[in-house]
């Protein structure tokens, strides 16, 4: 058989090659015994190693798999509203005060909705629920074409659940503005929503109530997390009730 040319050695082939060394074969035996061409080869995977043969790769029990590290700058990042402090920025390698996320392809942009005001403007008493009047809003979309939406006060959890006749954003901003002029002055001053084009029509919304829209980023609506529809469907739209049936409502 010909010898190989090629220079790079297998997992297997490393494991002989020390093996072959630890026995006493010299170099030269040793590129015969692999089927080599020249002895360079062997000499370098040598050499590299200073004659020593490294123990098997093993991975720190205290290091952090991609996952994971992904998973505190986002915590990081979620308790400061998207932007880091000038204190933590400090301590940044890259410098960076944005997070520019390692998995997926998701962008920190305002997406379709044109002049979308980001999560991240939305004042901090809204953030730290420190005083009533801000909401979190999201459409629920059920058979039949029929649609819900719900609005959560962001400090009491009084929710609201509004029957739409359609997901336009002319019918969902309408049925949204009509139900919230009916709250107190004191409790019109935010609504939070996600990237839904059913509130691309939010400046009239806001000229209608008075009330500033705010949107999460593309692909995180985890941000207004306290009008997750998960969790409030089974409360207010049980499995066995048509969502054609529901009426507006509300519940602490």
């Amino acid at each position: 058989m010909e010898p190989i040319s090629r220079t790079w050695f297998s997992a297997k082939q490393k494991a002989e090659l020390w093996e072959r060394w630890r026995q006493g074969q010299c170099v030269a035996d040793i590129a015969r015994g692999l089927e080599r061409r020249n002895k360079s080869g062997v000499y370098r995977v040598l050499a590299l190693n200073g004659g020593i043969r490294p123990g098997p790769r093993r991975r720190s029990a205290i290091a952090l798999r991609l996952e994971e590290r992904e998973e505190i700058y986002r915590s990081l990042f979620v308790q400061t509203r998207g932007v880091l402090k000038k204190e933590l920025i400090a301590h940044l390698r890259t410098g960076r005060n944005i997070r520019s996320p390692k998995c997926g392809t998701a962008k920190i942009g305002l997406g379709s909705i044109v002049d979308a005001v980001s999560i991240r403007e939305r004042p901090a008493e809204a953030q730290d629920r420190a005083v009533p009047g801000h909401w979190e809003g999201d459409l629920l979309c059920g058979s039949n074409n029929s649609y819900i939406a719900t609005l959560v006060e962001r400090q009491t959890r009084f929710a609201m659940l509004i029957k739409i006749s359609g997901r336009e954003t002319a019918t969902v901003v309408g049925a949204l503005s009509k139900q919230v002029r009916k709250l107190p002055q004191e409790l019109r001053r935010s609504l939070t929503w996600d990237r839904g084009k059913e509130m691309a029509d939010h400046k009239k919304f806001t000229v209608a109530t008075d009330v500033q829209v705010y949107f999460c980023d593309p692909r995180s609506p985890w941000q207004r997390g306290l009008c997750s529809i998960r969790s409030l469907k089974p409360i207010f739209h049980p499995s066995s009730t048509p969502t054609g049936k529901v009426r507006t409502l509300s519940r602490r």
